[in-house]
């Protein structure tokens, strides 16, 4: 499986995440499951509501943001497929909390934010039996997916 995301969303999810450093930000991806892989068509930043002493290396959404995002994805005609998340200073490799608080079945992008820029993103899932997460491959196009 692997995932296309335009370059325009991305350098979108850049400005975000380095915007929030040196906290964690993130937010919902929609798109769509085309065979084998997964087409990133757009981002939604949502506020980080994780306790703001600890938005260093969390991050959170309410259930209403979820409610929102899964209404505007089916007005829409894409999914939910899954959400993005920066991890200050540190690698854009999921974390204990990231796995035990991951979905089956979700795309999970990763930007690692260096000193304020963002330095490494990556892409996941969750594996069935939420030991680890797989990498997936990450396939940067230009401009947008649409």
């Amino acid at each position: 499986m692997s995932v296309e995301l335009g370059k325009t969303l991305q350098n979108n999810i850049f400005q975000h995440v380095e915007g929030t450093f040196p906290n964690e930000g993130g937010g919902f991806l929609l798109g769509t499951h085309e065979g084998e892989q997964i087409v990133v068509k757009d981002v939604i930043h949502v506020e980080n509501v994780f306790e703001t002493e600890e938005q260093y290396h969390r991050y959170a959404m309410t259930p209403q943001n979820w409610a929102n995002m899964e209404d505007e994805a089916d007005e829409r005609g894409l999914m939910l497929i899954g959400y993005h998340h920066s991890h200050p200073n540190a690698p854009a490799i999921p974390s204990d909390f990231d796995r035990d608080h991951a979905l089956p079945n979700f795309l999970y992008i990763i930007t690692s934010v260096q000193a304020g820029k963002a330095a490494d993103m990556r892409a996941w899932t969750l594996k069935a039996d939420r030991t680890a997460f797989d990498a997936l491959e990450l396939n940067i196009t230009q401009g947008e997916t649409e």
